[in-house]
């Protein structure tokens, strides 16, 4: 589509943050502090994977609502050969867990999984088999150039002597208090004398530096083999949680190849199963690829409209066949084609709103942080990790200094569905991080967290992009919207006028502050340099390395 998407739109806004430009590396996190610890790798020589592991450890600490090493993830690799993978660090349902181990709430909708008494929610009973750790090191050792030690020295360097509190994790720590509270050593650290920590009161984390430090030294085996995991295991068993030693020493990560989707000549690559987003992305790019998006111009109407009833299908989809592909047949092939893309596509009333179900056979069997990384050499990471909800479980463990998840929160607690639990699955997830091909070139590397909003906001991010043409800063913070079939969210800069015409269709427009949380990602340009960008929802921070070293021979010196 030729001309600015400006001239067609129905929704403006103007970006709240400024990109970096770069030509020798980029991180962006949703910390400026995490930003700079994978930039300071790659000044010093490392490459993307270095810089991507020392922020992650760094998010552990000043992200420490969203991310930790008692959590999961998945991480997208895109290596200088051009090849890409994902390594899976998921969380596992631990070996003692029964699919009648909890029970549902009576009278819980099909898609909500709340238990009594909240057990998979707060608490150890929430905390499933940690996979963060492992994978973070397996792949600094694979991929990497720089040792443990060295990419952890700014997460022990800011957990030991502290950060200021940004009005981000103030407003985090408020919103979870009254859980928090009743655990005595995550309270101590952020809500002394019983208050939330105030904007620019330092987080001090002297015990988890300890941890981290242990770490630096011994691996990942310190958790998954040796003492760190004692303490965990010991910890979980005396206040009746699941995870056992035999759970630390079995978990494995799993190297999968990623989803493909074709898209207007572009080639999108995103997460397969047991995430859902890579699948359900290419499903919604697939049926929209029969509208002619960029024409009926960004925010509209008639966009959202289509947008609506695509992410309601992904959503019937996905309620029907995600799930572990070890414990599941999730037909990818099927919900990925273009065939079963016009099936659908026939099927949506571009006048008026629709309820959806699923397309495929049923299968029997929120809170997270993303950052991105490139270096000069071609090597580029999109990770996507968390503990789930805003501090997981609300629990610290003793001796260790690190928050552990709730990733237990995401199985559904009734037998017979494809998220069931069973010992040693993995968790289905929305997370999505993702790339973009132009050409047999990378383009865009992007992602985000959210929960259940992930993959929708990154599949209309990816449609910014190619069918509006907006630049990356645009994209990332564009207004945004989100249903799985009741109401339809809308960001509260779309205009009344279109909420009203959306009403009109049948949708029960809900206006939000936000869908999803901090964008971030990096757009790469034929001249080499690379562009970083975040978006206003979080405390996003592009980091870029530019400039570089005098060659031999040129040195001032005096006559």
């Amino acid at each position: 589509m030729s001309g600015n998407w400006r001239d067609r739109t129905a929704t403006t806004f103007d970006c709240q943050k400024l990109p970096a430009v770069s030509s020798r590396g980029m991180v962006v996190s949703n910390h400026p502090l995490a930003s700079s610890a994978g930039a300071e790798m790659l000044a010093a020589g490392g490459n993307a994977v270095d810089a991507a592991i020392a922020t992650l450890f760094t998010l552990t600490v000043v992200e420490p609502m969203m991310v930790g090493i008692i959590g999961g993830g998945m991480a997208h690799i895109r290596l200088a050969d051009g090849s890409h993978r994902f390594i899976d660090g998921q969380s596992t349902v631990p070996a003692a867990v029964r699919d009648t181990t909890y029970t549902s709430k009576p009278g819980s909708a099909h898609d909500v999984f709340d238990t009594v008494g909240n057990e998979n929610l707060t608490g150890p009973k929430a905390v499933a088999t940690p996979g963060s750790l492992k994978a973070w090191c397996e792949t600094l050792r694979r991929f990497g150039t720089m040792s443990l030690a060295d990419v952890l020295q700014p997460a022990i360097k800011h957990a030991a002597r502290g950060y200021a509190a940004t009005p981000y994790l103030h407003e985090c720590i408020s919103e979870s208090a009254a859980e928090m509270r009743k655990d005595k050593p995550i309270s101590a650290i952020y809500l002394p004398d019983g208050a939330p920590l105030k904007v620019g009161e330092r987080v001090v984390q002297a015990e988890y530096a300890e941890t981290l430090r242990y770490i630096a030294d011994h691996g990942e085996t310190a958790l998954y083999e040796g003492p760190l995991g004692d303490i965990l295991a010991d910890y979980m068993e005396k206040t009746g949680g699941f995870i056992r030693r035999n759970d630390l020493t079995s978990y494995r990560t799993v190297e999968r190849q990623p989803i493909r989707a074709d898209y207007r000549g572009w080639t999108i690559l995103g997460p397969p199963p047991p995430a859902a987003s890579g699948v359900h992305i290419a499903q919604m790019l697939n049926i929209l690829e029969g509208y002619d998006i960029g024409g009926l111009g960004f925010g509209t109407s008639e966009t959202i409209h289509y947008l609506a009833e695509v992410l309601k299908i992904a959503f019937a989809d996905r309620a029907a066949a995600s799930g572990d592909p070890d414990y599941v047949g999730v037909p990818v092939e099927k919900l990925t084609s273009k065939a079963y893309a016009e099936e659908r596509r026939r099927a949506i009333d571009p006048s008026r709103a629709q309820a959806w179900s699923a397309g495929v056979s049923p299968l029997e069997g929120a809170h997270t942080t993303h950052m991105t990384a490139a270096d000069s050499f071609g090597n580029v990471v999109a990770t996507t990790q968390t503990i789930n909800n805003l501090f997981g479980a609300k629990i610290m463990i003793p001796g260790l200094g690190a928050i552990a998840n709730n990733y237990m929160n995401l199985f559904d607690p009734r037998p017979g569905h494809a998220l069931s639990l069973a010992p040693g699955k993995r968790v289905t997830t929305s997370m999505s991080p993702m790339m973009a091909v132009r050409d047999g070139k990378l383009r865009y590397a992007l992602g985000l967290p959210g929960g259940k909003r992930i993959f929708p906001s990154a599949m209309q991010a990816l449609v910014n992009l190619i069918d509006h043409g907006m630049s990356l800063q645009e994209a990332v913070e564009a207004p945004r919207v989100w249903t799985e079939g009741n109401a339809l969210e809308v960001e509260q800069t779309v205009p009344e006028s279109v909420r009203k015409k959306l009403a009109a269709l049948g949708h029960k427009v809900q206006p939000v502050a936000t869908v999803a949380g901090g964008m971030n990602g990096i757009a790469f340009h034929d001249d080499g340099t690379m562009t970083g960008a975040a978006c206003w929802r979080a405390d996003g921070t592009p980091v870029g390395i530019s400039g570089g070293l005098a060659k031999a021979g040129i040195r001032f010196r005096l006559a």
